[in-house]
């Protein structure tokens, strides 16, 4: 896997798990987590060739998944979406807003 790759998989999975988990101080030590790595990226932004979200979206998505966050896990019951719901410049805008992007995550997903 790639540096560039590695990194937006690292932020998507902060997303996501700040998305998943119901405790409110978790869900903020994740979306704290994820502006230092969007941060991270506007200071040094990956090649978008080098970048491919869907691929860096699944990642993200088993990094989050882990069992070791499942008993944190509890928000809502999410089936979450095989692509991603963000694009890189997304990711790279710099007025992107961390809390509404957790919940356009949280409303991606299939809720069961």
């Amino acid at each position: 896997m790639n540096a560039s790759l590695e990194r937006v998989r690292d932020v998507l999975a902060e997303l996501i798990k700040a998305a998943l988990v119901s405790d409110d101080r978790k869900s903020l030590g994740f979306r704290d987590a994820a502006r230092a790595g969007l941060a991270g990226l506007a200071a040094d932004p990956p090649d978008a060739g080098t970048v491919r979200m869907d691929g860096a979206w699944t990642l993200a998505i088993q990094a989050a998944e882990a069992p070791e966050f499942r008993p944190d896990e509890g928000q809502v019951n999410l089936t979450l979406p095989r692509q991603s719901p963000l694009s890189l410049s997304d990711l790279l805008d710099p007025g992107l807003d961390v809390d509404r992007t957790v919940d356009r995550i949280r409303k991606s997903a299939s809720t069961g």
